[in-house]
């Protein structure tokens, strides 16, 4: 069986488990920043994004990252498809290692870009008006605090652990 054709045969595991995922990931970012590791929020981020309105932009915000979930979800199950038969906790070692790569993509490149196509962010090249737009993440998410990076790699490895051990297990049923 191919990848694809494993996702769509089981996309309710990978639905379920990209939700779970999800929602660890989502935990744990806020969990940081509520105890003053990291002052980031990327719930919050993504809702700025749809809304002006500060109040209104963290329900939105988390709506979006779920949704974002489910979609990194069926990425993820086809590229765990491709190690069907390497039993479940090699897919949770695999699910561990791409949602590492994931977390060091999104700080290194995502992050510093994300000013620029945010229509709320303020840039590093902004001047006084930017009075009223949210802090720019800056390079690695560093304004955000120091542990900003190390938290966002930590969360995304967390989701692809969780999906790794989900999916996998959900896999290891029909290849045994």
């Amino acid at each position: 069986m191919t990848a694809w054709t494993l996702a769509l045969d089981h996309w309710v595991a990978w639905a379920v488990w990209g939700l779970i995922a999800s929602a660890l990931m989502a935990t744990l970012l806020e969990g940081a920043r509520l105890m003053g590791i990291s002052r980031m929020s990327l719930p919050f981020l993504f809702g700025a994004f749809l809304t002006g309105s500060r109040r209104h932009a963290i329900a939105y915000g988390y709506l979006a990252y779920l949704l974002g979930g489910w979609l990194f979800a069926l990425l993820y199950a086809l590229l765990l498809g491709s190690f069907a038969g390497a039993g479940p906790w090699a897919m949770a070692g695999i699910g561990l290692l791409l949602g590492g790569l994931h977390g060091a993509v999104l700080v290194t490149v995502f992050l510093p870009c994300l000013p620029f196509v945010h229509p709320r962010l303020a840039t590093q090249y902004d001047g006084p008006r930017s009075l009223g737009m949210i802090e720019p993440p800056g390079p690695f998410g560093l304004n955000y605090g120091r542990a900003t990076p190390a938290t966002t790699i930590a969360a995304q490895a967390l989701y692809g652990l969780t999906l790794g051990i989900g999916y996998g297990a959900a896999l290891q049923a029909v290849v045994t």
